[in-house]
């Protein structure tokens, strides 16, 4: 099984300079948003948007080093993947993310909400410092994409008549959408093709989109411990996920736990045995597989390199999550 550790060496210095930049960019005014960098950018998170960012910016830049563009725009990418957990937490009054205290339990409510506006609102001016208005424009899309995705999710609790087709768009708003447009980016700042641009936007998308659905089999698959959060917490809010929608075609009564939205003390009990029961895991596998797979036919246009070589890993480490 690959891991993130030697999935991500041919950029590991490359990492090792964002986070310590990350705390500085993000630390250097104030006391109170010191102490939250350090937290945000020290909890043992795995960096995968970044990283993408700077694979990308190598396996594209093989002649030559990369820019001080393409390594701001993997400290923006990560800013504003950082600000929207923050926001999450808060929405979702979780006290726990990677197994460490969230920002707003840790500190309250309103400094979260403070520290993730700051976040959004660092990266938009180092993103406008970039100086290219296409780069600009793939950015901002995805802070309103994942605005979006946040009120779809927000709106839809215990709904069990959503579709397939609806999870995937909220999942593409708020997970996905940020590293299809940081990869198409990236892509634009080493001068590629529009039309090479494109592959790489759409191997962003299915990877970011294969990447959330083994998130969500994992809720139901993985222990507290695995997870850094309660296992079962997706369903427990009404977030009804790729295997409860599964599930729910063929376990009729799962319906009904999940509307009354698990009144009774056995109810959640019951609902992730339905879930566990069903095929939904093992559908939900195929649909992460079925993406893991579109993603990698987008990089044919690469050249061979340890750096495009660990673009199309990425694809098996996503998947090898799941068991």
């Amino acid at each position: 099984m690959t891991s993130v550790t030697s999935l991500f060496a041919s950029v590991d210095t490359d990492l090792c300079l964002l986070t310590e930049n990350l705390k500085n960019l993000v630390g250097a005014r104030h006391p109170i948003l010191y102490a939250a960098a350090e937290y945000l950018f020290g909890a043992g998170g795995k960096r995968i948007r970044p990283a993408i960012v700077l694979l990308i910016s190598r396996a594209t830049m093989l002649d030559q080093d990369i820019t001080p563009r393409h390594r701001r725009l993997a400290e923006i990418t990560e800013m504003i993947h950082t600000a929207s957990l923050v926001h999450d937490d808060v929405v979702d009054e979780a006290e726990v993310r990677r197994s460490v205290p969230t920002v707003n339990s840790l500190f309250n409510n309103r400094v979260a909400v403070l520290a993730g506006d700051f976040l959004f609102g660092q990266s938009a001016w180092y993103l406008a410092n970039l100086g290219n208005l296409e780069v600009v424009k793939l950015l901002s899309e995805v802070i309103k994409d994942m605005a979006e995705g946040e009120i779809q999710q927000g709106l839809s609790r215990f709904d069990t008549t959503i579709t397939i087709e609806t999870y995937l768009e909220k999942t593409y708003n708020k997970t996905a959408s940020l590293i299809a447009n940081s990869a198409k980016a990236a892509g634009l700042l080493s001068g590629v093709p529009i039309e090479f641009a494109e592959k790489l936007y759409n191997y962003g998308r299915h990877i970011g989109l294969a990447f959330q659905i083994v998130d969500d089999i994992l809720d139901f698959t993985a222990s507290t411990e695995v997870l850094g959060k309660p296992a079962g917490s997706d369903l427990v809010s009404g977030n009804l996920t790729a295997p409860v929608l599964y599930a729910l075609e063929e376990k009729p009564y799962l319906e009904v736990l999940i509307e009354r939205e698990f009144a009774q003390p056995e109810d959640l009990e019951q609902a992730l045995a339905l879930v566990k029961e069903s095929q939904g895991i093992e559908r939900s596998r195929k649909l992460a597989a079925y993406h893991a797979q579109l993603a990698t036919e987008n990089l044919t246009d690469l050249k061979p390199s340890e750096c495009s070589k660990a673009l199309v890993d990425m694809a098996e480490y996503v998947l090898s999550r799941m068991y």
